[in-house]
């Protein structure tokens, strides 16, 4: 049996997309196929104005509908804490905890040698910029990559350039240790580690 060229299109297409495999692609497809299309069009609306109606903020590089970002330009929140971020994803996860209160830079990225990725290729400069300028007021900067190889590498390299420009900025590096609910016994040696070295004052 032939598949219809519409069909296999779309199924191609979701292919592309990450953690889609053959199957689930195969599946949206065709649960596509039984939605009024009333709500198709809606859905295809959706992702044509995706690109046109998200802008880049000029200052933290966070994906927004307006530039700067609703967290740069909320006077509520501490301009002197930046928290350094891999991706968007990683902002809307410690909004959702309401206890941050400063700023964010997003660098769209990790250094990854292995996949020609170096400082360049993400927005690390535009950190350091940011903390040169005249005016500014960051006191500390807190690296929240994660805590992959890449992630820590990227975490090093950021660090080592902002003490070159600013001795006096306090760096620090986000906790890292055992997940609330976990056991012990199930733990690696060097979450252990970390979880030990990142106690605090009970």
């Amino acid at each position: 049996m032939t598949i219809p060229k519409a069909i296999q299109n779309l199924i191609e297409s979701f292919e592309k997309l990450p953690g889609v495999g053959p199957k689930t692609a195969q599946r949206l497809t065709f649960y596509l196929l039984h939605v009024p299309q009333g709500e198709l069009d809606k859905f295809a609306s959706s992702l044509q104005n995706l690109k046109k109606d998200t802008v880049l903020c000029s200052n933290c590089f966070m994906i927004d509908d307006r530039d700067p970002c609703s967290i740069c330009s909320n006077p509520e929140r501490d301009n002197t804490v930046i928290c350094v971020v891999e991706q968007p994803l990683d902002v809307l996860a410690l909004e959702k905890g309401r206890t941050y209160k400063g700023i964010y830079h997003v660098l769209h990225g990790k250094i990854d040698p292995l996949n020609n990725i170096g400082p360049e290729e993400i927005y690390i400069n535009q950190l350091i910029v940011r903390i040169k300028v005249k005016d500014s007021k960051v006191k500390e900067i807190i690296i929240a990559t994660n805590p992959t190889m890449e992630g820590e590498a990227t975490a090093m390299y950021i660090a080592k350039q902002l003490k070159t420009q600013n001795p006096e900025l306090k760096i620090t590096r986000i906790g890292r240790g055992l997940p609330v609910g976990a056991d012990l016994e199930y733990a690696d040696d060097t979450t252990l580690q970390r979880a030990m070295e990142g106690r605090s004052q009970y």
